[in-house]
């Protein structure tokens, strides 16, 4: 009797709790999560947007080349780009969330939205042109948008870069306002806004070609920029750069070359003939930091210190032409000190202060602001000499001891005269005329290396200065694209807007040398 009272009791008892139970939520993947707080997503948010050194954006730029073909080559692209739109959905659920966790209209998560959204858009029309923009990222709520202009999403770019402006300056007026999550500039909102407005400027001026625009209004906002500093502020230092730095007790998180990848690739990449030449041409001190002298040169008697003693391979070079030439010591190698010795290498900087410097400088040049454009030029070669970590008078260079292991190198000491570098005729700022824009340009293109993803590349395909070097080795018949082709998706999802727009762009043909329309 006692054992039937037992299981009836049980039985009653399984009967309340599984009728006063409900199984919602039993079909939701933990693991899945469909919310996150804003703060987490903007870590996420401020990875994709960090681009790499030693990275194939890096050689398209021509500041270095692969001599060993089983591991890549120096050929450019030839097919569809990568878009960020999924990116940009993350970055609306990080808006979303900072809205669920209570915040206002005007917060910081929805302040930097809007500088992410300008900042993908143009990574993304710079690569194939017209976009969809104005019916994107709805999902199954439109999943066949169509097309804006490049203008059009231009136009939106900068109302975003200045109503993100505007929201930064109201939070930071307000007061104890914080985007936490931010790993960059640590949440710190005046810094942000400082880099809104530098990066501006890089957004002006690479539209330089539609100057005449009507509704871009690009004069008027550059000018505006430089004449109200207190409404526009911008970097006033490499201390203000938007610098994303490789965490050395992390592998994930490595500086690229580091001692791991020493004995892998140390003699598998040179140094590419455009930087090194230009580096030569004007007997500049940064060479001795990211090249080593060829060592063919010093067995010849060269001194390892000298300007001759370096020498860069064409990116346009037949591949196997490059390999026994690097064999034979013929080609500088990357500075093995500099770029191998740590596993934190050196700052990645995404928008920097010197390339704004020259950015200023441009426009001057280009008549859309007053200044003196000759002080924003110097000001930028020196914060690109500081960033190396060169200092007037002596300094130190290393060059890694030939057919020893990492680490034994041999030191010597350079003489840096920075006024006498500046005074050189090649380097000395000859006036806003084209002679200075093409020294501007140059200068713009040094303090680039290894930095700012693909800019020194599309400030050759808007200005072509630097001149490229092109043969069998960059592919595609020995031509540079002038674009990337849309992405095959497109065609299959949304065919009829995507061959609307290419009608509209390039006659029809989703052509990698077509030029679009910011370069036109």
């Amino acid at each position: 009797m006692k054992f039937n009272k037992f299981y009836t009791l049980a039985a009653l008892s399984i009967a309340l709790v599984l009728g006063s139970c409900t199984f919602d939520g039993l079909d939701e993947d933990p693991n899945r999560p469909t919310s996150a707080p804003a703060s987490l997503i903007l870590n996420g948010v401020l990875s994709n947007l960090t681009t790499g050194a030693w990275s194939l954006e890096q050689r398209w730029n021509q500041y270095w080349c692969i001599n060993y073909n089983y591991y890549g080559t120096n050929e450019y692209w030839s097919g569809g780009a990568t878009l960020d739109f999924t990116r940009l959905k993350n970055v609306i659920k990080m808006e979303e969330e900072a809205k669920k966790a209570g915040a206002a209209d005007v917060n910081p998560y929805a302040a930097l939205g809007k500088f992410f959204r300008a900042y993908h858009f143009v990574n993304m029309t710079q690569k194939v042109g017209d976009l969809p923009l104005s019916d994107a990222l709805q999902g199954l709520g439109d999943a066949a948008p169509k097309y804006n202009t490049q203008k059009e999403i231009y136009v939106q770019v900068l109302n975003w870069l200045e109503e993100a402006n505007t929201d930064l300056a109201a939070l930071i007026a307000k007061g104890g306002q914080k985007a936490d999550g931010d790993w960059y500039y640590g949440g710190d909102l005046s810094k942000w806004q400082k880099l809104v407005n530098s990066y501006k400027l890089r957004v002006l001026i690479s539209l330089s070609k539609k100057e005449a625009d009507a509704d871009l209004k690009l004069k008027a906002r550059f000018a505006e920029i430089l004449s109200t500093p207190a409404k526009f502020p911008i970097f006033a230092s490499n201390a203000d750069n938007f610098t994303y730095r490789p965490i050395g007790s992390i592998p994930a998180n490595y500086y690229p070359k580091n001692p791991n990848t020493y004995g892998f690739d140390a003699l598998r990449e040179n140094t590419s003939k455009l930087y090194i030449d230009l580096l030569k041409e004007f007997q500049d001190p940064r060479l001795f930091l990211v090249a080593e002298p060829a060592e063919a040169k010093v067995k010849a008697g060269v001194s390892p210190t000298s300007f001759d003693a370096f020498e860069g391979a064409s990116s346009g070079e037949n591949l196997d032409d490059m390999a026994f030439k690097a064999q034979q010591g013929v080609y500088s190698l990357i500075n093995r000190k500099r770029f191998y010795s740590t596993y934190t290498g050196e700052p990645i900087t995404q928008v920097g202060y010197s390339e704004m410097c020259f950015n200023i400088a441009e426009g001057i040049n280009r008549g859309w602001a007053t200044g003196n454009a000759e002080n924003f030029y110097n000001q930028g070669i020196q914060a690109s000499m500081d960033f190396y970590g060169l200092k007037a008078g002596a300094n130190a260079v290393d060059f890694q001891k030939s057919g020893a292991k990492l680490g034994e190198f041999n030191s010597y000491s350079i003489n840096v005269d920075f006024t006498a570098y500046l005074a050189q005729t090649k380097v000395k700022y000859a006036g806003n005329n084209t002679t200075g824009l093409e020294q501007i340009l140059k200068q713009k293109y040094l303090t680039l290396a290894q930095n700012s993803g693909q800019e020194a590349y599309l400030n050759w395909r808007r200005t072509g200065i630097p001149a490229f070097l092109t043969g069998v080795g960059v592919g595609n018949q020995g031509k540079i694209p002038m674009r990337f082709k849309y992405p095959s998706a497109e065609f299959t999802t949304n065919n009829a807007n995507v061959s609307e727009a290419l009608t509209r762009q390039y006659t029809g043909s989703d052509d990698l040398f077509g030029k679009m329309w910011i370069i036109q």
